[in-house]
C-alpha cells in the first residue's frame, strides 16, 4: 500500500495528480479548502478507481488547519509515502494595490505551508528509507514578478537544496515548474490572460505525466514542454531588468 497526500487536490494540477495516482492504485489523502467539492472529488475517485480516499478540509493559510495536516503527515501508524505540495494562491492586483493581508496569505500558502508540510513528512520518509516530495513551483520563479514569483523562486531553490540533502537517504525531491496551465487558477485570481498566445498553454494531465517520469529519472527541477525549457534557459542568461519588462506583458494585473 502506497499513500499520497495532495494539497490543492480538487482542481487543476492537484486533481490531475489525484487521478493519475488513483489509477496507479495509491491510497489518497486530499487536502483543499472547499469541503463540498473535496467530498465530491473523493467520491468520484473512489467510484472510478476503487481506492481509499481520505479528505482533510483545510485552508493552509490558517495555521491551525495547516498544523492538522502536519500532524497527519507525522502519524507513524499511517505513513505517507508521497507528499505533493500543490496548493496555490494568486491575486489580481499589483503589489502597490494589493492588501498586505493578501500578500501574507500568499506567502503562507506558497512558502510557509510547503516548508512546514515538508518538514513534517520528511523525517518519516528518511527513517523508512523511501518516499517522494513533489513541490509545484512555476516558471514565474525564474522571473522578477512580485510576491508570487519570489515565492515560487523560493520553492524551486528550497527543493534543490533539499534534494541534495536527502540524495543518499532513499527519498526523492522534485520541483515542477510549469508555465500557463489550463486550470481555474487565473480565473479565480482574476488575472487577465487574453494576451497569452495559445502556444504558451499547457494541460495539467501532461504536466503530471512529465514530472512523474522526471521523478523516476532523478531530475530535481522539471520544466514541462520544449517551449518552457527554452524560455527558462533564456531567462537564466537575460539581464533581470529586461526580464522584468517582458514579464509585465503577460497576465496583466490592475
Amino acid at each position: 500500500m502506497t499513500t499520497a497526500l495532495i494539497t490543492g487536490a480538487t482542481a487543476g494540477i492537484g486533481a490531475a495528480f489525484a487521478r493519475r495516482l488513483a489509477a496507479a492504485r495509491y491510497d489518497l489523502i486530499l487536502v483543499a479548502r472547499d469541503t463540498a467539492r473535496l467530498d465530491q472529488t473523493a467520491a468520484g475517485l473512489r467510484d472510478t478507481y476503487g481506492v481509499p480516499v481520505e479528505v482533510m478540509p483545510a485552508d493552509l493559510s490558517d495555521r491551525a488547519r495547516c498544523q492538522a495536516v502536519e500532524e497527519r503527515l507525522r502519524d507513524p501508524d499511517r505513513p505517507v509515502d508521497v507528499l505533493i505540495n500543490n496548493a496555490g494562491f494568486g491575486t489580481n492586483a499589483s503589489f502597490l494595490r494589493s492588501p498586505i493581508e493578501d500578500e501574507e496569505r500568499m506567502l503562507d500558502v506558497l512558502v510557509r505551508a510547503v516548508l512546514r508540510l515538508t518538514h513534517a513528512a520528511l523525517p518519516g520518509m528518511v527513517a523508512r528509507g523511501r518516499g517522494a516530495i513533489i513541490n509545484v513551483s512555476s516558471v514565474a520563479g525564474f522571473l522578477p514578478r512580485g510576491t508570487y514569483g519570489a515565492a515560487k523562486a523560493w520553492v524551486t531553490s528550497f527543493t534543490e537544496g533539499l534534494a541534495a540533502e536527502v540524495a543518499d537517504k532513499g527519498v526523492k525531491v522534485i520541483a515542477v515548474c510549469p508555465g500557463f496551465v489550463h486550470t481555474e487558477f487565473h480565473q479565480r485570481a482574476g488575472i487577465e490572460t487574453d494576451s497569452i498566445p495559445d502556444w504558451m498553454w499547457l494541460e495539467a494531465d501532461e504536466i503530471v505525466e512529465g514530472v512523474l517520469k522526471d521523478l523516476r529519472r532523478g531530475i530535481v527541477v522539471s520544466v514541462p514542454s520544449a517551449q518552457y525549457k527554452a524560455l527558462t534557459t533564456i531567462a537564466r542568461c537575460t539581464p533581470r531588468g529586461v526580464l522584468a519588462r517582458v514579464s509585465r506583458q503577460f497576465g496583466r494585473r490592475r
